[in-house]
């Protein structure tokens, strides 16, 4: 589905489709094969299936908007510099752990994308502010109540 197209001088690359920033990212993305734990038996400890990949994120020169986001979504996978790393080695085989890890980066950068609804004030009207103060004295009349009885002195 087409987006409109924006530019701005503070961003590079004008967005025209979905999957633009996605392809972009993978395109940038450096993949590095690690050995993995779990099942596998004697193959794990002779194949590096796990996959590593590294995605410079300033490379991809989002908005702001969308960085903040982005931000957010990668937690402690964003390091310090700027790099997501994600690791997969889920499954027995590099090229489904690759898979599985480009998967897992696109899913992330999509949701970075959205932009979330903004949230609209509910308005109480004249009847409802007065009932919900009648509901709190009633309320503060009970709890009175159970106070301490004094007797007169």
């Amino acid at each position: 589905m087409p987006r409109c197209l924006r530019t701005s001088p503070r961003w590079a690359s004008p967005m025209t489709d979905d999957d633009s920033l996605v392809e972009r990212a993978l395109a940038l993305v450096e993949e590095s094969f690690i050995a993995a734990s779990g099942p596998g038996g004697q193959n794990v400890n002779k194949v590096a299936t796990a996959v590593q990949l590294r995605l410079d994120v300033f490379a991809l020169r989002l908005p702001p908007p969308v960085f903040v986001r982005l931000k957010a979504l990668a937690g402690s996978r964003m390091t310090a510099a700027g790099e997501i790393v994600l690791t997969a080695r889920r499954f027995r085989t590099q090229e489904a752990n690759r898979v599985d890890a480009r998967e897992r980066l696109a899913a992330m950068l999509r949701a970075a994308e959205v932009e979330p609804a903004r949230r609209a004030k509910t308005r109480v009207n004249r009847v409802g502010k007065e009932s919900r103060i009648r509901e709190k004295k009633s309320r503060g009349a009970i709890k009175a109540g159970r106070s301490r009885v004094r007797g007169e002195d």
